[in-house]
């Protein structure tokens, strides 16, 4: 891609964007593996637009190296956006669920398995041992928000970032 193309803002972008959402998953990842925090089963549904979302940016950016069309960059970055507004809501409803502003689903202490053996020998006893926490109860809170709000802050952003880029004007 030469420097000077009309895509090199939106593969700046759609790049940035892709690497963003990889760090805020990575983070809720390190937070479980490594923090031993177990997710619920709304903290792990909050995780799919990041999944679908890296993908999607990173399709974006190789559309704007590759001098592709500029409504594939572009409509990637949007799509990436929609993902984000879709974590935006769920994160929304999730720290609702966890503020008791609503109900929770009803299946949603049914999650988490992290921490169990793998030997199949202390398996049944590492079950009953794992309680999976429910969606109403923040694992925790830093500076006063839970994952869930954190969550809202980075779709939030992550969304107004990815409609800035694809409705910029290339240079």
């Amino acid at each position: 891609m030469d420097m000077a193309s009309p895509g090199r803002s939106q593969f700046i972008g759609a790049l940035a964007l892709a690497v963003a959402m990889a760090l805020v998953v990575g983070t809720a990842l390190a937070f479980e593996h490594v923090g031993g925090f177990i997710p619920c089963a709304l903290c792990l549904e909050q995780r799919t637009p990041y999944y679908a979302g890296v993908p999607v940016a990173l399709f974006g950016a190789l559309a704007a190296a590759l001098n592709w069309p500029s409504l594939l960059t572009r409509g990637a970055i949007v799509v990436a956006g929609l993902l984000m507004v879709y974590g935006l809501y769920l994160g929304i409803y999730h720290a609702g669920v966890e503020w008791a502003f609503w109900p929770g689903p009803a299946d949603c202490a049914t999650s988490a398995t992290s921490g169990l053996a793998t030997d199949a020998g202390s398996l049944l006893a590492d079950l009953d041992a794992v309680t999976p926490p429910a969606c109403d109860a923040a694992a925790g809170r830093f500076l006063g928000l839970s994952f869930a709000g954190w969550n809202v802050i980075a779709s939030l952003g992550l969304a107004a970032a990815a409609f800035f880029v694809a409705t910029r004007r290339a240079r």
